[in-house]
């Protein structure tokens, strides 16, 4: 496939690639159907899907064939109830919809920024000790805190010159021994990138970040899944080569009326040995100056 193609699929998503896979990742037993036996091929068949929404099966293999794409928002409500949509999933099948019937109804395309607010850097820095960074929606680290740079430091996360998450967990060579949870922390990352791609996926470096992990089997598999839920608080574990093992509650701050989805996210010890691991780093974590503040413009 020329990278142009595989451009093309990656970051263009709709309905009918949402209604498949969505179908295939359900069992009958998920909406209360009995299981009539062996069955060729994954997932719900398109028969069952058509009765639980109170459609025709021919409707739904044109919606799935892409052959009708303006759905009434009633049958859209129908199938999500159906497939048994969760809320984030609801807002984007609602949302390839609107894409598919009017562009003028969706926010207009904007290129990826790097541009972070001067309030919300004088707050990383007015943060000190506790680790805190900027993310932008594609998980591109924008701005980060000598706190949070001392640990993230010895892991790699700047061993490329624009550090983005996605890139750390799935492409760096150590990433499965630096995250023990490495199916969480790639969950995750797709599951933002999913979220993003609507908005962002005709962005040049949205593109670039999409081609370098499309030739990993382990992304491919998780992409199909159209995840889109983001934990915004949770436990996040790390083997740190100079700390040891950190458990680190993490919260993910939406930044208001931010057009660009940007987010801070701070971490803070979640056990003792965390903490005191933590205060090893003590005042080298405060940095003598704001300009030693890190931000990536």
């Amino acid at each position: 496939m020329s990278r142009q193609l595989l451009r093309h699929a990656v970051t263009v998503t709709t309905v009918a690639e949402f209604l498949r896979a969505r179908r295939d990742q359900l069992q009958p037993a998920d909406v209360g159907l009995p299981d009539s036996g062996r069955r060729r091929t994954p997932g719900l068949r398109r028969e069952e899907v058509a009765t639980l929404a109170g459609v025709s099966i021919d409707y739904l293999v044109r919606l799935e064939q892409g052959r009708d794409t303006k759905p009434s928002p009633s049958v859209i409500a129908a199938l999500a109830d159906a497939l048994r949509l969760d809320d984030e999933q609801r807002r984007q099948l609602y949302m390839l919809a609107m894409v598919s019937q009017s562009t003028e109804l969706c926010p207009a395309a904007r290129p990826l920024t790097r541009a972070v607010a001067p309030t919300v850097t004088a707050l990383l820095e007015g943060l000190a000790t506790t680790p805190a960074f900027v993310a932008g929606p594609a998980n591109d680290v924008l701005a980060w805190n000598h706190a949070w740079e001392h640990i993230v430091g010895p892991l790699g996360v700047f061993d490329d010159a624009l550090p983005n998450l996605a890139r750390h967990v799935f492409l760096h060579p150590q990433a499965r021994t630096v995250y023990p949870d490495w199916i969480a922390a790639a969950d995750e990352q797709v599951s933002r990138l999913r979220a993003a791609a609507g908005r962002w996926g005709d962005d040049d470096d949205f593109k670039a970040l999409m081609d370098d992990l499309r030739s990993l089997p382990e992304f491919n598999e998780r992409w199909s899944l159209f995840a889109t839920t983001e934990k915004r608080r949770g436990t996040r574990l790390i083997a740190h080569p100079d700390l040891g093992r950190l458990r680190l509650n993490y919260e993910v701050l939406l930044l208001p009326d931010d057009v660009n989805e940007q987010r801070l996210i701070t971490w803070l010890p979640a056990d003792d040995a965390t903490a005191n691991a933590l205060s090893h780093v003590g005042d080298k974590a405060v940095p003598s100056s704001p300009a030693q503040l890190r931000v990536i413009g």
